[in-house]
């Protein structure tokens, strides 16, 4: 999945008290992240949400837009966040993916069930993955993580020839791979 292309889709999300329609055009254009989840009023599922919720604005301030994406329809995402409190701060689009066409297209369906994996896939403004995490069902994601990604996939975008070694962080030193560096590291 890594360095491809996200494929065509059309769904309707949720956002901000109004159903919008969306493909992968909209997606285009803006770095985005999408983060699939197995299924609305469940356990670990709000607190992965609510977690991002709290890095929203700072994802917004990067030029982020992030989709989280269950096979709910539009509607139940809607009855969540009024139910909520911890759904009822997410700010961002929440996809009914109730056909599974956007999960199928990310590879991230479980079989025979109906339902995504736990899956985050940062996109790139050309419409290209360049990072993935999958994760079993009782595992939750950490958005401060997903952040340090974020940071590290633009840097290395505005950057050519410069790369972030393990546990980088925004303002740290970079490596810039050169036959010198080969069994020095």
């Amino acid at each position: 999945m890594i360095n491809t292309q996200i494929k065509p889709f059309k769904a309707t999300a949720f956002k901000q008290g109004e159903f919008v329609e969306i493909t992968e055009q909209d997606v285009k254009g803006k770095w985005a992240v999408f983060f699939f989840y197995p299924a609305d009023f469940t356990f670990v599922c709000p607190t992965e949400l609510g977690d991002l919720a709290d890095h929203y604005e700072e994802l917004q301030r990067r030029g982020v837009e992030v989709y989280s994406v269950s096979t709910d329809t539009h509607f139940t995402h809607k009855a969540w966040h009024d139910s909520s409190d911890t759904i009822g701060k997410i700010n961002y689009f929440m996809v009914g993916d109730q056909t599974g066409t956007i999960t199928n297209n990310f590879n991230v369906m479980r079989e025979g069930q109906g339902l995504a994996d736990r899956a985050n896939f940062l996109i790139d403004p050309e419409g290209v993955i360049q990072a993935m995490e999958i994760t079993a069902e009782g595992i939750g994601r950490d958005a401060e993580d997903l952040m340090r990604k974020v940071k590290a996939a633009q840097y290395v975008a505005n950057n050519p020839g410069e790369v972030c070694p393990a546990k980088w962080k925004e303002g740290e030193e970079t490596l810039a791979p050169s036959l010198d560096l080969v069994g020095k590291i």
